[in-house]
């Protein structure tokens, strides 16, 4: 504890669905003209609902869609694609997200190669909004990478060779629902499983499981445990069950109280809502073992690869996230998991209207494409 407040002190100085969803139609419809070469960007966006497979339930929440924005900016005749996805907790909507967008001009910039310029303008626009502008951060960077000729983990010179396994997600539901789910679930190797509502409900969760499968579990209380100390014997308990990793375990005000719960875990936790941005990275240090890096969270690729630098400099973890996405945010998120030592990047997987085919999960395994910019096609 005394380690950490002083780093705190230093460091503060310091198919047919797919068919009637298919965004080419979808932008057609909306009258939106294709490029004919303009060397300026021209920014346009279309509302889009991603409908569950199965209704999706956390601890506070249940959901059967998620409300999506698709992007797409074209330069020269190249169109890079990009989306912001919005579950309640985020606070934006389809409504807030299109009115950001509306005020983004790039026809201030010459080049979409300026990335890091054009991202401090979008972020300058308005506060929060991260969704908002993860959608013109993911179009952009597609654009660029098109621009390039290559994939962006290959731009930022990752190994796409240690990608990790992704967890596949079982929610809140009944038992044979949960069972359901997760024999659905057996062609992957990681289980990540949503707890922090009562002990019954989260024991029956994990025993439930447990009756089909012995695969590695990684669980999400979603802030749910109030308490360090039941906390504590949760985590112990989980521990005696093959699960491996737990994601933020309590109320991201309580930094403190989870600095001791990790000091005193038998597994690594990591922070999912305490983190958001990068700079909510320092103060973390000392309370959780790693942070979950989510696009819609951070505002994309630009702000989450400089997490990424942060964090290996802080001797922190990695795990990237994702809400519920089409391929096209799960395919950019994606470019990043090369550094990371956990990935849920299942969002896509999650829903039955996906309107993208990108970045593939082999053998469970994360496998990058080298389709240039994000790495993805419009089905």
């Amino acid at each position: 504890m005394t380690t950490r407040r002083n780093f705190l002190k230093s460091a503060g100085m310091l198919t047919a669905a797919a068919a009637l969803f298919n965004p080419a139609t979808i932008f057609a419809q909306k009258g939106v003209k294709k490029s004919g070469g303009s060397k300026k960007m021209e920014l346009s966006f279309v509302p889009f609902d991603a409908q569950m497979r199965h209704a999706f339930a956390i601890a506070t929440s249940v959901r059967t869609t998620t409300p999506i924005v698709l992007t797409q900016i074209t330069y020269d005749g190249v169109t890079g694609y990009g989306e912001a996805a919005m579950p309640p907790y985020l606070g934006e909507t389809q409504a807030s997200v299109i009115e950001f967008l509306k005020k983004v001009d790039l026809s201030k910039f010459s080049s979409p190669f300026l990335i890091d310029d054009i991202m401090k303008y979008v972020d300058s626009i308005a506060i929060n909004n991260t969704a908002a502008k993860a959608a013109v951060d993911i179009a952009l960077h597609d654009l660029v990478g098109k621009l390039m000729g290559q994939p962006w983990w290959k731009i930022w010179g990752f190994d796409p060779t240690v990608c990790p396994n992704t967890s596949f997600t079982v929610g809140f539901d009944t038992e044979e629902v949960v069972k359901e789910k997760t024999k659905e679930a057996s062609p992957y190797k990681v289980i990540k499983v949503k707890l922090g509502r009562d002990e019954a409900t989260d024991k029956m969760m994990i025993n439930t499981i447990r009756s089909v499968t012995d695969t590695v579990i990684c669980v999400d209380a979603n802030q749910g445990w109030k308490d360090k100390h039941y906390a504590l014997d949760m985590i112990h308990w989980l521990n005696e069950r093959n699960v491996k990793m737990i994601e933020q375990p309590m109320s991201k005000y309580l930094l403190d109280e989870t600095a001791w719960l990790t000091e005193n875990s038998p597994l690594p936790i990591y922070a999912d809502e305490a983190c958001q941005r990068l700079v909510d990275i320092q103060k973390l240090k000392g309370a959780y073992t790693g942070i979950n890096i989510k696009l819609m969270k951070c505002t994309g690729m630009r702000e989450a690869r400089e997490m990424v630098s942060l964090a290996e400099a802080l001797n922190m973890k990695l795990m990237i996230g994702c809400m519920t996405e089409t391929s096209c945010a799960i395919s950019a998120a994606a470019q990043l998991a090369p550094k990371m030592e956990w990935a849920d990047l299942d969002g896509n997987l999650l829903i039955k209207n996906d309107c993208y085919s990108g970045m593939t999960i082999v053998d469970g395994k994360i496998t990058l494409n080298d389709k240039p910019g994000i790495g993805i096609e419009k089905l």
